[in-house]
């Protein structure tokens, strides 16, 4: 059973402009249980950028910056890598792993239409080895001699 990205991505994306202040979005985090959040910017050309916890820790926190006076467009890694919905999940994790990113978004066209995270990874592929394990369980037990 392979799955794809569409159908283990997080639809619901928390976005802001590029000038949102720092406090601002990392409150609407927080609010949402979200640890990260995609960043836009208007053309041209637009781009979509992504911000993560470990930048407002590296960014604003470790070096005492104000939260406030911090716009998200200094937050964000503006280089994203994207995968098509169609993409099988087997390779978006390999892509992460190769590029030591937690979180891949999933653009369709031009539209980012959802996030998956390793969280979504490690939840499919236990899914999977659970699977797996009850199957050849079943194998092992009908393998075995009777009396």
């Amino acid at each position: 059973m392979v799955f794809q990205a569409k159908e283990i991505m997080d639809p619901d994306l928390l976005t802001f402009d590029e000038e949102t202040d720092a406090l601002s979005g990392a409150r609407r985090m927080v609010e949402a249980r979200k640890g990260y959040a995609v960043v836009t910017r208007a053309g041209p050309p637009p781009a979509t950028g992504i911000v993560t916890e470990w930048d407002y820790l590296e960014k604003v926190v470790a070096p005492g910056r104000d939260p406030a006076q911090f716009r998200m467009k200094q937050l964000a890694s503006w280089d994203v890598r994207y995968c098509a919905p169609e993409t099988p999940t087997d390779e978006v994790a390999s892509t992460m792993a190769d590029l030591g990113v937690r979180r891949m978004l999933v653009k369709s066209g031009d539209r980012v239409v959802g996030v998956i995270t390793s969280k979504h990874l490690l939840a499919i592929f236990r899914q999977y080895v659970d699977r797996l394990s009850s199957e050849i369980a079943g194998f092992q037990s009908q393998s075995r001699p009777l009396g």
